[in-house]
Order: C-alpha cells, then sequence, then structure tokens
C-alpha cells in the first residue's frame, strides 16, 4: 500500500517526521506531499524546504519515503503515486474534528480514506510555533531536524 501525507511543511517540525517515521512502518511507501497552499502564504522557498526534508528523511535511514511538491487538490496528487491511502497526523481532538472534515471531503470527490497517527509527545509542536520562535531569536533546534534548523539559519526569516 502507498500512503501520501499532504501538508505545507512550513516548516516541517519534528512531529511531522515523527508521522513519517510511523507511516512508513504501515506503509509499504510514503509520499511526502508539500503542497502550495492558496490559503496560507508560505515563509519557506518550497524547493529548499523538500531539499531539507529528504536530507533528513535519508539520514534516520527511511529508504520508502520520497518527497514532492505540488499545487491544487491532494487527492488528485495522492492518485498520481497511486496512493491508496492519505496520512494525517493528529495533535488534539481540535485537530480530529478539522481533519474529519476534510476526510469526508477526500473520500467522496476522491474515494481515498485517510489514516490518522498520533503526534503522542510532541501533539503541542506547531509550524506556527516554531515559526514564532524562530522570529523572535529562540532556539528552534529540538523541535525541526537539523537540517530544517540550517535552512532557517541560511535564509534567516
Amino acid at each position: 500500500m502507498i500512503g501520501f501525507y499532504a501538508g505545507s511543511f512550513d516548516p516541517f517540525t519534528n512531529g511531522h517526521l515523527q508521522i513519517v517515521k510511523k507511516s512508513a512502518k504501515c506503509f509499504e511507501k510514503v509520499i511526502v506531499g508539500i503542497a502550495y497552499n492558496s490559503t496560507k502564504k508560505g515563509r519557506i522557498d518550497k524547493e529548499k524546504m523538500k531539499k531539507a526534508i529528504e536530507e533528513a528523511i535519508k539520514e534516520i535511514g527511511l529508504t520508502n519515503v520520497e518527497v514532492t511538491l505540488y499545487k491544487g487538490l491532494t487527492v488528485e496528487e495522492a492518485k498520481k503515486f497511486n496512493a491508496d491511502i492519505l496520512i494525517r497526523g493528529l495533535r488534539n481532538g481540535t485537530d480530529y474534528q478539522y481533519e474529519e472534515n476534510i476526510s469526508e471531503a477526500n473520500e467522496k470527490i476522491g474515494n481515498l480514506d485517510t489514516c490518522y497517527f498520533r503526534a503522542g509527545d510532541l501533539g503541542y509542536l506547531s509550524s506556527s510555533l516554531v515559526m514564532e520562535l524562530w522570529e523572535n531569536n529562540m532556539d528552534i533546534n529540538e523541535f525541526v531536524p537539523r537540517q530544517v534548523a540550517e535552512l532557517l539559519k541560511k535564509e534567516r526569516i
């Protein structure tokens, strides 16, 4: 089975990486899809983030994970990769309510079900929190993979 894990990953956090690790154990192949989200203003160059994510995944030895960039509907992109299921991470009950609404729509328009993975002890972590800490010159090394921290340092957003 192939799982498709979509997000804006702006930036990709250790919480996201935890979901990738969990899903890579359950699926033959996992596609991490970095979406160009028209409703969110991207803070980080998507091509550079893709490279950082690929390096982080390679460093931890995951060989069944691929990273791609896309525009448009997630279900349509997932189908291009012959994905069987969409992957989503859940931090809390609020996430579940939000994700469940999207999942219902994805199932209706794309006939793809969704598999949820819990964030566990990283449930407090969000890309917005990381960026707020970064913008206030706080150390973010414990919240993002090393490659992402290096990218942010270079970009000095």
